[in-house]
């Protein structure tokens, strides 16, 4: 697959990224088309995944945990230092495709929708650097230990910088992370997952899988090796989750 460009308009994403690999989506669901935010015109069309893709992920993510587990603070700041630059030689493209997507001036989204993430997997760098493993208070002996596997649903407003916040975190815990990106906005999630490739983040340790909320979302939500769940969306998204339709808001 290669990047996703402003002089490609009408391109079709037909895969996911799970266990280091682009897996095909050969669901009967129907795609999703990835608007224009200026003119409403189609940008992309994205294939969707299911429960199915889900299972794969997580268990992808399952059977890298204890190689993240162990690595030490240093091969962790590493790999997020490696991140960041991956993203930061992808910026133009990511920055037009975003700005795209979410309507936003070329320039404010280098410098917000690109230059902020890699700003934040910086300071997630130096974050775990200065992070001990344990910790003595008093009496107490406080260990800081992975919680496992993290599964993320970001929104389509900030959709790079989202997906950063919560994976930058997750490698420098020593989680895997199964990510949902928006339906609205999903396009630099498949550029991130390229970025992380290249960074040398570990297979199954970062997986992208497109889907719906009512779908994808929820199947991750429900999972029983899912760890940590970081949901970012709205009021009415959040407030019917998991018994009531969810609005549309969050993918």
């Amino acid at each position: 697959m290669t990047g996703f460009r402003l002089d490609a308009p009408g391109r079709v994403v037909e895969h996911a990224f799970v266990g280091g690999q682009w897996i095909p989506l050969t669901s009967d669901r129907p795609p999703v088309e990835v608007s224009n935010s200026a003119d409403g015109t189609v940008l992309a069309t994205v294939a969707q995944g299911g429960p199915e893709l889900v299972e794969d992920a997580v268990e992808a993510a399952r059977a890298v945990q204890a190689v993240l587990a162990a690595a030490g603070v240093a091969e962790r700041a590493a790999v997020l230092r490696a991140l960041a630059a991956e993203l930061d030689a992808r910026r133009d493209d990511i920055a037009r495709t975003i700005a795209l997507e979410v309507g936003m001036p070329l320039r404010q989204s280098l410098a917000v929708q690109v230059g902020m993430p890699v700003r934040v997997l910086r300071a997630y760098a130096d974050a775990v650097e200065a992070t001990e493993p344990s910790e003595r208070i008093g009496h107490s002996l406080l260990l800081r230990r992975p919680a496992g596997v993290v599964a993320a649903i970001t929104p389509w407003n900030y959709p790079l910088h989202q997906a950063v916040a919560k994976l930058g975190a997750a490698i420098a815990a020593g989680c895997p992370l199964v990510l949902k990106p928006s339906n609205v906005a999903p396009l630099s999630a498949f550029d991130l997952a390229r970025a992380a490739a290249a960074a040398g983040v570990p297979a199954g340790a970062f997986a992208v899988v497109p889907g719906s909320g009512p779908v994808v979302g929820e199947a991750l939500a429900g999972h029983p090796d899912i760890r940590v769940l970081s949901f970012t969306g709205s009021t009415a998204a959040g407030a019917g989750w998991p018994h009531s339709p969810r609005p549309t808001s969050s993918g």
